[in-house]
């Protein structure tokens, strides 16, 4: 059995319901809109690859009681995410709902039917992100890591590497940000960079894969990881700086 998957009584896996990853994007909801959120949640948790394509949620129990909803409230959530094509459902012995693949096309090409983004709607975001993400390698570089907190950044590191389309490689980039500010130990800071993250995957989405862009993502993603690691946090604030300023500019260039 790998370290995502648990084994159910009726013997076959489903992804885990505690890990830090989960804590950030998994939260009790509030107010009146308890369908509303657990569909935005659990749609979130799929899209960054928290919960990942061929991954079976969750028992419907410990999903509910995590985000203290109904099991009926649960079911009609599942429901519309069914909907969306995000999971699909099985009944009988083995049965569950599982995540299905999120498209993102390796040969991209423009979606003219798409509403183009704004720009201010794109400033927005990145300079929200441009204070959030620096400040969070900067912290978790001053934290005194956990063995578990510095594997689960190496193993998202490593996820990087092995990442084998665009659509994994985008989710694995966004479970490593999400890491950094999870081991800060601060939820307002990771629930600020879950939101973060579902605003940029979302953008990225609509420009293409470019692999320039990603060899130097990738060496940016090592040296703030090891940086981190050493507790050097000056040099993880600047190069992740540096990190979100080119994906800023990649966005701002391409789709205003």
């Amino acid at each position: 059995m790998n370290q995502r998957q648990h084994t159910t009584d009726s013997g076959t896996d489903a992804a885990p319901i505690d890990s830090p990853l989960v804590d950030a994007v998994l939260r009790p909801v509030r107010g009146h809109m308890a369908f509303e959120s657990c569909v935005e949640q659990l749609g979130s948790a799929i899209q960054l690859g928290i919960f990942r394509a061929g991954d079976r949620l969750p028992a419907e129990r410990e999903l509910a009681e995590r985000l203290s909803v109904s099991r009926a409230t649960l079911r009609e959530a599942i429901s519309a995410l069914r909907a969306a094509g995000f999971v699909s459902t099985t009944r009988g012995r083995g049965g569950g709902t599982i995540v299905e693949s999120v498209v993102v096309p390796g040969d991209w090409r423009p979606d003219q039917t798409a509403v183009p983004a704004r720009a201010s709607d794109i400033e927005d975001v990145t300079v929200f992100r441009a204070v959030i993400e620096p400040g969070a390698a900067y912290q978790a570089a001053q934290t005194d890591l956990s063995a578990d907190q510095r594997e689960l950044l190496r193993s998202c590191l490593r996820d990087l590497d092995a990442a084998g389309s665009p659509a994994e490689y985008r989710q694995a980039d966004a479970r490593l940000h999400l890491a950094i500010a999870t081991v800060c130990g601060s939820d307002e800071l990771s629930t600020a960079c879950n939101t973060v993250q579902i605003k940029i995957h979302q953008l990225l989405a609509e420009i293409p894969f470019l692999q320039k862009n990603i060899e130097s993502s990738e060496e940016q993603h090592r040296i703030i990881v090891q940086a981190i690691l050493d507790g050097d946090a000056d040099r993880a604030r600047f190069v992740m700086h540096d990190h979100c300023a080119a994906t800023a500019a990649l966005l701002k260039g391409l789709l205003k």
